[in-house]
C-alpha cells in the first residue's frame, strides 16, 4: 500500500519539477516505481515524480530494451542489489517496474499488463498504433490527459485498511472478490435486472457491485467479461466519487472482449439508501434514455423485493466472519476455487487493522504466493512458523488457499482448522460464489 500522494496537487506538481531525483532520498526510497514510455523513448507516466524531469531515466530504459531486441531476444528483468526491474512491451509500448519488495516477476508482470489494459480501455489499441505509426516520437500524454487518475488508482491505495483490502487480495491472485449474499437475494437481483433489461436492442453486459465486490452479472448470451475487462471496470467505479452523485455515460474499450472498439457504459448508484452501484454496458451511443428507464425499474424491483437489505447487510461487513465459524485461532484467510477467477476473505482483525501491520501481511502472502507458485519448480504446500504467526498456502487440484494462524497454535491443529473452514465454505459455497453467469 502506498500514501495517495504522488501528483494529486498542483502544488506537489510544481514541487516534483524542482527536484533532482537522482539525488532525492525520498524518491529513491520508494519501495515501488512504475514507468510507461515508448518505444522511441518518450515519457508517457511515472507513479512517483514527474515524467520530464526523469527523461534521461527513460531513455535508458528504451537503451536496455532496444539493445535487447537488436540481438532478437527480450528483457524481462533485471536483478540488483535487492531490487527488481521488471519490463513489459506491448504494443509500442515499454513499461517498467522497479520494487525491492517481494513481488514475483509474474506478480510485477501482470500488475504491468493491467496498467497496459488499462490505457488501451481509454484509448483503444488501434489508436495507440495509430498515433505511433503517424510519428514515432508522439507523445501519448496528450490522448492521456485526464486520465492518469485511473491509473494512479490501480496502484495507490489510501491508509483505510478495509477499503483496500479486496483489493490487494484479489490482485494478488488475479481474481475478483465476490460479495456474499444469500442465494435467494442474488436470484432476486438477477432477475429483476433480467425482467427490466431482456428487450432492450444492444446491451450486452449489465453489472451490479459494491465496495469493489462483484453482486451479479448478468450478460447477452454468448458474450463473455474476461476477469480483467471486469478489474478494469472495478478500479473505473473506484477512482471517481462523481458516479455516485449523478448518472454517467462513459465510452470504455474492454481490450479483452474487443481491443479495438468502444461499448457505452451508462454508470449509476442505486439509491441514496444503496450504494450499490449499476453498470449497464450497450453498444449503442444513443442509448442512455433507455438504459435509465431500466436502471428505475431494476431500482423499484429490487427495493420490492428487500434485495436492498441483504446488499447494505454485506456492505457494512467486513468479511467472513472467523469467529462466527469458532476457528479464532485463524487469523486470516483467502481462498479462492481453481477456474472460476473468484476469491473470498475474512475479515481483517487484530493485529492486521493498523496499516503497519496489513502491509506485513501483505507480505507474507505475497512472499507465499511467489514460493508456491514458483515457475519451474512449483509447490502443493508450504507450512512456515515465522516469530508472530504460522502461515499456509496450500494448492490443490480443486482450489488455492492462504492463511496465517496465532503463532501459538500446533501443526496438527493446523489441519483440523483448515479442515473446519473448508467444510463451513462448502455448506455455504452458494453464497459466496457465482458459479454461472445468467443471460438476458
Amino acid at each position: 500500500m502506498e500514501n495517495n500522494e504522488n501528483k494529486c496537487e498542483n502544488g506537489q506538481k510544481e514541487q516534483d519539477h524542482q527536484i533532482d531525483y537522482r539525488r532525492d532520498r525520498e524518491w529513491l526510497e520508494k519501495p515501488k516505481h512504475i514507468f510507461i514510455l515508448s518505444e522511441a523513448g518518450k515519457p508517457i507516466y511515472t507513479f512517483h515524480g514527474s515524467e520530464d524531469k526523469l527523461a534521461s531515466l527513460f531513455g535508458v530504459m528504451q537503451a536496455l530494451v532496444s539493445f535487447v531486441q537488436q540481438n532478437d531476444d527480450g528483457i524481462t528483468a533485471i536483478f540488483a542489489e535487492g531490487y527488481k526491474i521488471v519490463f513489459l512491451v506491448r504494443n509500442s509500448l515499454i513499461l517498467v517496474a522497479t520494487s525491492r519488495t517481494n513481488c514475483s516477476t509474474h506478480q510485477m508482470q501482470t500488475q504491468l499488463s493491467y496498467l497496459y489494459n488499462q490505457i488501451l480501455s481509454t484509448l483503444t489499441y488501434s489508436r495507440v498504433n495509430r498515433s505511433f505509426e503517424k510519428r514515432k516520437n508522439f507523445d501519448l500524454r496528450i490522448l492521456l490527459s485526464g486520465s492518469e487518475r485511473i491509473i494512479d488508482n490501480f496502484l495507490v491505495h489510501d491508509n483505510s485498511v478495509r477499503k483496500v483490502t479486496n483489493d490487494v487480495f484479489s490482485n494478488l491472485t488475479n481474481s475478483i472478490s465476490i460479495m456474499k449474499i444469500p442465494i435467494t437475494d442474488r436470484n432476486n437481483i438477477v432477475s429483476s435486472i433480467q425482467s427490466s433489461c431482456s428487450k432492450i436492442k444492444d446491451l450486452i453486459f449489465a453489472i451490479l457491485l459494491a465496495k469493489n465486490q462483484l453482486i451479479s452479472l448478468v450478460r447477452l448470451k454468448n458474450q463473455t467479461l474476461h476477469p480483467v475487462d471486469l478489474k478494469l471496470i472495478f478500479n473505473l467505479i473506484d477512482c471517481s466519487e462523481s458516479f455516485k452523485s449523478t448518472e454517467s455515460w462513459v465510452p470504455i474499450c474492454l481490450p479483452k472482449f474487443d481491443m479495438n472498439g468502444f461499448m457505452y457504459a451508462y454508470i449509476t448508484y442505486l439509491s441514496e439508501d444503496c450504494e450499490a452501484c449499476l453498470i449497464l454496458m450497450s453498444s449503442d451511443c444513443e442509448a442512455f434514455s433507455v438504459l435509465k428507464e431500466a436502471k428505475s425499474k431494476i431500482t423499484d424491483k429490487l427495493r420490492r423485493n428487500n434485495c436492498f437489505n441483504a446488499i447494505n447487510q454485506e456492505i457494512f461487513s467486513n468479511g467472513y466472519n472467523l469467529d462466527a465459524l469458532n476457528i479464532p485461532e485463524m487469523v486470516h484467510f483467502v481462498y479462492k476455487p481453481k477456474g472460476i477467477y473468484q476469491i473470498i476473505c475474512s475479515e481483517i482483525k487484530p493485529p492486521y487493522t493498523s496499516v503497519s501491520e496489513f502491509k506485513k501481511l501483505e507480505g507474507i502472502y505475497f512472499d507465499l504466493y511467489r514460493k508456491i507458485h514458483k515457475p519451474h519448480a512449483p509447490l502443493k504446500l508450504i507450512y512456515e512458523v515465522r516469530e508472530s504467526e504460522a502461515a499456509l498456502a496450500w494448492v490443490t487440484t480443486t482450489h488455492e488457499l492462504y492463511a496465517v494462524f496465532q503463532p501459538t497454535v500446533e501443526k496438527n491443529d493446523v489441519i483440523m482448522l483448515v479442515d473446519k473452514l473448508f467444510k463451513a465454505i462448502a455448506k455455504d459455497n452458494d453464497n459466496l460464489f457465482i458459479k454461472n453467469h445468467p443471460y438476458f
